[in-house]
């Protein structure tokens, strides 16, 4: 198996290789001097065609091998026929024939040969200072320093914390009790009518007194004709004897007297804050004190159903509440929004902060040497040590063009396709199945999953952790009271980590910011779309350390020299 750090070397000395061969060859034909008058002499040759091109009107015939009615204007109406006449013109075709001819004479090498030129590198990489001290003009040997640890940029993530009130739904309760004593009254009695013929309007009649003050205590029928037997009755008349607590004006009582009346009041005094309160409501009203019915109340003998009853109200409280004391004290986080989730006004924010995640040291890969100089026919050079910062950069674009292939559908036509993922949490709850990245969450699906975590949460902060998803928002899912109890974030999720940072920043360039949270969908780039992307301007330093950056040791030049020697050998044995 070839190591990523020697398979990154063996890259390197292949093109400086090539390279010297190239420079060998060029200082055989010509001098400095030379080359900038041959290009003197170019650039002269076609400025005069540049300049008439420039100020000639464009005209078809000019144009070399111009077809005003090209036979590929007819494979718009059959385009079937295009693949058959690709495939009879291809053979008599001269680069589909050097293409073939190349591929069937491309150089094999046998994996003995490749294992021989990489075992002096496996052995420099093992101790590299035994190999890179180097030798100094004066004859000197030079040393090689170590760099130190340098620190990869793991990147960055949202956080998100919980600002505003819980609402909660409480049961009270107030006692009402029956308060009865007796009472010396004043009581005016009066005479009534009563029956079929009575004028409604007269003072006497009977509807015409206040049946909250007034009570009938006697009711006297009108009698008067002889049937021959008995004495009966005529007419539907009769007589009521009242008894007022009050006058009843314009009439005079007959008569006034004094007696002792049972007052029956129910004292809700307790209740009266619950009354005032718009936040509560009466629910039920239940007796609590029935026993005895019968009891004596001043000398009397009163008589009740219920004594005492218990009122009980629905209130609905608010407290106000927080949970970002953490984040606000984080180095480095940032509040970048606050949303709101609920409540008209709003009564719950979540607020999202910026944050970055902790910086991991990595090893040391790379020498500074001193004094490295390299002698080649009497010419001798000093090898300058500098690192490879474009590496990393070439890579990742690579990556990236790999990543678009794998990842097209053919059937949407679409790049960089997300999947959707939520989860949910409790607002101020204790546990937060939601967090994400940048929060270790409990060891054991299984214990989370007990503990009220759905396993597709656990996946998908497990995911997050890795660097997969990208954070779209959230939503509140159930609220009371105008506040939100609880609330589902939503997350897209992508193959790797190179096409979650290719969505996040390419959205920003295309200004196509995600959907809302309930909505968004995690669609793909469009072909158009991903053309107008600009690499240069996005910031992959998240996924560099996951590249492994090629070594530059001193001695690459005598390892060049090792695999041209191997590639003469190999076509010296051929015969080629």
């Amino acid at each position: 198996m070839i190591r990523a750090g020697t398979a990154a070397t063996l890259a390197l000395v292949l093109i400086i290789a090539s390279g010297l061969g190239a420079i060998d060859a060029g200082m055989a034909q010509t001098t400095t001097d030379q080359a900038k008058a041959d290009g003197k002499a170019f650039a002269g040759s076609i400025a005069s065609r540049a300049q008439e091109a420039a100020t000639t009107t464009p005209d078809p015939s000019r144009i070399p091998n111009y077809d005003a009615d090209p036979i590929e204007s007819a494979y718009g109406d059959d385009p079937d026929s295009l693949t058959s006449r690709a495939a009879s013109a291809a053979p008599a075709h001269t680069g589909y024939r050097v293409i073939r001819v190349s591929m069937e004479s491309r150089s094999t090498f046998d994996s003995a040969d490749i294992e021989a030129v990489l075992a002096r590198s496996t052995t420099i990489s093992g101790d590299p200072l035994s190999y890179t001290s180097g030798m100094s003009v004066t004859g000197s040997q030079g040393s090689c320093v170590p760099l130190p640890g340098g620190t990869a940029s793991p990147g960055r993530y949202y956080a998100t914390c919980n600002a505003g009130y819980t609402a909660s739904e409480d049961l009270l309760t107030c006692p009402i009790a029956l308060e009865a004593r007796i009472e010396q009254q004043t009581r005016y009695q009066y005479y009534c009518v009563e029956g079929s013929g009575i004028d409604p309007t007269s003072p006497y009649y009977c509807g015409n007194f206040p049946a909250d003050t007034c009570t009938v205590t006697q009711s006297i029928p009108i009698c008067g004709y002889w049937s021959g037997y008995y004495w009966g009755c005529y007419c539907t008349l009769r007589v009521d004897v009242l008894s007022c607590s009050e006058t009843v004006p314009p009439l005079e009582p007959y008569a006034t007297s004094f007696e002792d009346v049972l007052v029956t009041t129910r004292n809700e005094s307790a209740c009266t804050g619950l009354d005032a309160d718009d936040t509560c409501a009466p629910e039920v009203e239940t007796c609590t004190d029935s026993d005895p019915v019968t009891r004596i109340i001043d000398g009397q003998s009163v008589t009740k159903p219920c004594w005492a009853w218990e009122r009980s109200y629905t209130c609905n409280s608010y407290s106000a509440a927080e949970d970002c004391g953490t984040l606000e004290t984080t180095p480095g986080c940032t509040l970048v929004r606050e949303d709101c989730l609920a409540g008209e006004p709003c009564r719950t924010w979540e607020r999202v902060y910026d944050c970055p995640l902790p910086d991991e040291e990595t090893a040391t890969t790379q020498y500074i040497c001193d004094g490295d100089v390299y002698c080649i026919d009497g010419s001798c050079e000093t090898i300058e040590r500098t690192p490879n910062d474009e590496f990393k950069d070439a890579v990742v674009a690579l990556n990236a063009m790999d990543q678009a292939r794998r990842e097209f559908d053919p059937d949407t036509l679409r790049l960089f396709e997300g999947t959707r993922n939520t989860c949910s949490s409790k607002v101020f709850g204790v546990l937060n199945c939601c967090k994400g990245k940048g929060f270790p969450l409990l060891p054991g699906s299984q214990l989370l999953v007990s503990l009220g975590c759905s396993r597709a949460e656990v996946l998908l902060h497990e995911r997050d952790s890795q660097g997969l998803c990208a954070y779209v928002g959230t939503y509140c899912s159930d609220s009371f009271l105008g506040v939100c109890l609880t609330k589902k974030k939503v997350y897209c999720c992508f193959e790797s980590k190179l096409s979650r940072i290719l969505q996040e920043q390419g959205r920003v360039q295309l200004n196509k910011p995600w959907d809302k949270p309930k909505d968004e969908q995690c669609r793909g780039f469009t072909i158009d779309e991903f053309a107008r992307l600009d690499l240069s301007r996005m910031d992959f330093s998240e996924v560099y350390a996951e590249f492994t950056a090629a070594a530059r040791l001193p001695d690459e030049l005598e390892a060049a020299s090792d695999i041209q020697q191997k590639i003469e050998d190999y076509y010296a044995r051929s015969g080629s």
